[in-house]
């Protein structure tokens, strides 16, 4: 009975009784029966984003502190201290004696100031690339104590006399048997320290550890 059916073509089947096949997504606008719409593709952790997010602020945080503590102290230095006498903050092992420094960090290379300008911009700009992928909470620190640090000197250069790119850094921290320096040194110097000791740990800016 059932060969006699197949030979004559009774349907035995919704299709086969004319029921058509399954409209397609072309004729219907809607994706057919067992296809993913676009809207379905996976898409990267929704998790990751708002962390990188939340680095970045601490890194712009960090930062913003660093400057404006050295910004503030250098403006208190250049109204009561200079021209003044040195003021003994620990006997003759600290005090605070305003110094006009055209060089880098602790007075090296005074010949050199438009370079070290130059040197700074261009750690600013690397430090802002480096945030479109920085998920580490220390390297946040790191880059925001390194960029405080480098805007605080920069912002000296610019404005400060004798002129555009060639300003004197004011120094005012003038340990014993040591070179005077300021607060954006001592930022740069405890960013660059914890660089170094992220990347003996292995740690990425990233967040990826590398272990030998």
């Amino acid at each position: 009975m059932a060969e006699a059916e197949r030979i004559i073509g009774t349907p035995d089947t919704p299709e086969a009784a004319g029921a058509g096949p399954e409209p397609s997504e072309e004729h219907t606008g809607q994706p057919a029966s067992g296809e993913s719409s676009g809207a379905d593709a996976p898409a990267a952790d929704p998790a990751e984003r708002p962390r990188g997010r939340r680095r970045v602020a601490v890194l712009f945080s960090v930062a913003a502190v660093a400057y404006v503590l050295d910004l503030v102290s250098k403006m208190i230095v250049v109204a009561k201290l200079e021209h003044h006498e040195p003021i003994e903050i620990i006997g003759d092992w600290l005090r605070f004696e305003a110094i006009r420094n055209a060089g880098a960090a602790f007075g090296f290379g005074e010949a050199f100031t438009v370079i070290f300008t130059v040197i700074a911009a261009a750690v600013i700009v690397v430090i802002a690339r480096l945030a479109r992928k920085l998920y580490s909470l220390p390297w946040a620190i790191a880059l925001g104590l390194l960029l405080g640090g480098a805007l605080g000197n920069l912002t000296d250069r610019i404005f400060r006399s004798p002129g555009v790119f060639e300003g004197a850094v004011v120094d005012f921290i003038a340990p014993k048997h040591f070179a005077v320096f300021n607060l954006a040194d001592s930022a740069i110097v405890c960013g660059g320290i914890l660089i170094v000791l992220l990347s003996f740990k292995g740690l990425d800016p990233d967040g990826t550890v590398h272990k030998d």
